[in-house]
């Protein structure tokens, strides 16, 4: 649940039909992005790259709302794989209305002891899905209502100890947003971002106190959740939002207005 209730119960947004697919759709944030967008009604389908166990819980979970989900494994590090799930998506379904990046790879480190093919293969996992689908995504998108949304993080601007390799990710991810709106806008594509701060996923916090100091920094009072993230997602999937281009919404609570 979001802050504003069962997503089961709330506006379908006009997304009604929509055909989206989701990177890391099976878990976490991808799986709330996925069950908000189901919820409206839409036909949903969640890349994974490894658990078939994550693959069919999700999907089970997805089960009864108003739209369809379904599960495709593909390991989104073959460069192959891409190109690939779009082409069962174009199988199944004859197009592509949203597509959401939200699969990321993380290796803890610091900026001064950085692990260099750490800090690539986290790059290239968040960079290399968006620059493979976009040559693909005009033949697919059609009408002028395609919509691409990538996750990112305000890890991207603020100092995260630990997140260097994440947080220059996450930066160039933004970065090439802003690109592809501009080369995909001729195609009616609409492309942002959404970036967010610490999620509250509701399972055992391993610092409780830091979590508990950022939710009271917080001007809404709490830590952002997964289901809040989603709920700016699918805003942006909306034909209301066409205009929006190469934006990044910051879905956070305020938080980040305080130093």
């Amino acid at each position: 649940m979001s802050g504003q209730g069962d997503p089961v119960a709330g506006s379908t947004l006009g997304l009604e039909g929509r055909i989206a697919l989701i990177t890391g759709g099976t878990r976490g944030l991808g799986l709330a992005i996925a069950r908000k967008l189901c919820a409206c009604g839409g036909d949903v389908v969640l890349n994974y790259g490894h658990s078939d166990e994550d693959a069919e819980r999700a999907t089970r979970s997805l089960a009864g709302l108003k739209g369809t989900a379904t599960a495709v494994r593909a390991d989104l590090a073959d460069p192959r794989a891409v190109p690939q799930l779009l082409e069962k998506v174009r199988a199944r379904y004859g197009r592509l209305d949203v597509f959401v990046h939200n699969a990321a790879g993380w290796t803890p480190m610091q900026a001064l002891h950085a692990d260099l093919g750490a800090l690539r293969e986290d790059t290239a996992a968040a960079l290399h899905p968006l620059l493979a689908a976009a040559p693909l995504l005009p033949g697919l998108m059609r009408g002028g209502r395609g919509r691409v949304v990538a996750v990112s993080s305000t890890g991207a601007h603020r100092v995260v100890p630990g997140y260097v390799s994440l947080g220059v990710a996450k930066a160039a991810l933004e970065s090439l947003v802003r690109y592809l709106a501009v080369d995909l806008s001729p195609h009616g594509i609409a492309v942002n971002a959404v970036s967010t701060a610490k999620l509250d996923k509701g399972t055992t916090t391993v610092n409780r106190e830091a979590s508990a100091a950022l939710a009271q920094r917080t001007p809404a009072g709490r830590l952002t959740t997964p289901a809040d993230v989603a709920d700016v997602v699918a805003l942006l999937c909306t034909d209301e939002a066409a205009w929006l281009r190469g934006q990044v919404v910051t879905a956070d609570g305020g938080l980040g207005l305080r130093p």
